[in-house]
């Protein structure tokens, strides 16, 4: 179903679910964000069920319909594999699977979805050098990598033997160098992180707050794609 496994955009990677949207609610955000320039959508909850977060997929994938970016903007389910291939199952254009080093594995999660789908992978936050220098390509599509800073919408991001270890801009240019995988760096990105960011020749950024937590997720999704397109 998917034709984006070649060519998807990292550049701007917005990272939502309902727990992150305020008054606003989870289609308005994903429209707004949507009009404002996200490149890539990933749809995230740790509160919801199974059925759910089906429905948030389904919302994202209308939405991106709606606006007839569906060759354009890529869209994820995180975690669930189960999700990701019954809504798939089921007509609905869902493009892969987001996975964290304790999920399922990246070789089930290929032979469920297919080779056309998109599976990204949370780099392992402790031996991160080591991790990705000797990680063989092949199955992912791309690695999550930071916490540039620690954040709130998801605390656990970076955690290595209890402590949160955030990443600086030469270990993420490091990263990037050592990488045979695409690279996108979050945790509490914002607007004045991005120059920093740029140098380090990673291919994107992901953000929850900035976008979902703005009063304008349209401006804020705007500002962020107009500075990274520079």
């Amino acid at each position: 179903m998917s034709h984006l496994r070649k060519s998807f955009d990292l550049s701007v990677y917005f990272v939502l679910g309902p727990e992150n949207v305020g008054s606003l609610g989870f289609r308005e955000v994903v429209k707004q964000s949507i009009a404002g320039g996200i490149t890539f959508l990933q749809v995230r909850s740790k509160v919801v069920s199974a059925a759910e977060l089906a429905d948030l997929g389904r919302i994202a994938a209308e939405e991106i319909k709606l606006a007839g970016k569906e060759n354009k903007i890529a869209l994820v389910i995180d975690d669930r594999v189960d999700v990701a291939y019954d809504l798939r199952l089921n007509g609905v254009k869902i493009d892969g699977v987001h996975l964290g080093q304790s999920d399922v594995s990246v070789e089930s999660a290929r032979k469920i979805l297919g080779e056309d789908a998109i599976i990204g992978l949370s780099a392992r936050s402790k031996d991160l050098f080591e991790y990705i220098k000797n990680f063989k390509s092949g199955t992912v599509d791309y690695f999550g990598a930071g916490p540039l800073h620690a954040t709130a919408t998801k605390p656990d991001c970076g955690l290595v033997d209890g402590v949160v270890v955030e990443r600086t801009l030469s270990e993420i240019k490091k990263l990037k160098e050592l990488s045979p995988l695409p690279v996108v760096v979050g945790g509490g990105v914002k607007l004045q992180d991005l120059a920093g960011l740029k140098e380090t020749k990673v291919d994107g950024f992901f953000v929850v707050s900035a976008i979902a937590g703005a009063a304008s997720p349209f401006e804020a999704a705007k500002k962020l794609a107009e500075f990274w397109g520079k």
